[in-house]
């Protein structure tokens, strides 16, 4: 992989777009599978597959917009017209969401941590994967990602937890740069002299 240098330009400009920048067109469904397929190339100690997807597109996007924003209400009654218009879009954004889902949990030899590394892992990949067919793709996961209240609606199983949402589409804003840390702030070197 070192020798391979478009791996190299794409790692080293590597951005994710804000979901409210994007647009259609999005990935069609044989596009999302070879995405998801390239997505499951992680590393899973053990070959648990401790993870899956939801794949959210069409209309259903803006009714479960809907039910969330009923869900927000109950929580915040008070929420500002603008807010009322966020929760009701959080899945309208993108013309695709799809969700990364947990499946971790206790085994004999396979710590649950590593498990759900394994399902990092695969959302990052799928941002990778979404990127490499051309799209461009956000990684979130919103307060209904830990409120358990959502997880009917979101066919989310007991037992499951969100690892994130990865919105994909098109976007005609161009990628801005943020800040990224100094290597002197996050590596500590032991051991070897260069």
């Amino acid at each position: 992989m070192k020798s391979d240098i478009k791996l190299i330009d794409y790692l080293s400009v590597r951005r994710s777009i804000p979901a409210f920048q994007m647009c259609e067109p999005g990935p069609d469904k044989a596009e999302i599978e070879e995405i998801l397929r390239l997505a499951s190339r992680v590393p899973d100690h053990g070959k648990l597959a401790p993870w899956r997807f939801i794949v959210y597109r069409g209309d259903e996007r803006a009714r479960i917009g809907e039910e969330l924003l009923k869900l927000a209400l109950e929580a915040k009654p008070e929420l500002s017209d603008e807010m009322i218009q966020v929760e009701r879009t959080r899945f309208t954004r993108a013309p695709v969401v799809v969700a990364v889902v947990s499946k971790a949990g206790p085994h004999a030899k396979i710590p649950e941590w590593e498990q759900m590394m394994s399902a990092g892992a695969v959302c990052l990949n799928t941002i990778f994967a979404a990127n490499a067919h051309g799209w461009v793709a956000n990684w979130l996961t919103e307060w209904f990602a830990y409120d358990e209240r959502a997880y009917d609606l979101l066919a989310v199983k007991p037992g499951e937890k969100i690892a994130g949402f990865i919105h994909m589409g098109s976007t005609t804003f161009p990628a801005v740069e943020r800040p990224r840390p100094e290597l002197i702030e996050t590596v500590t070197w032991i051991g070897g002299e260069n």
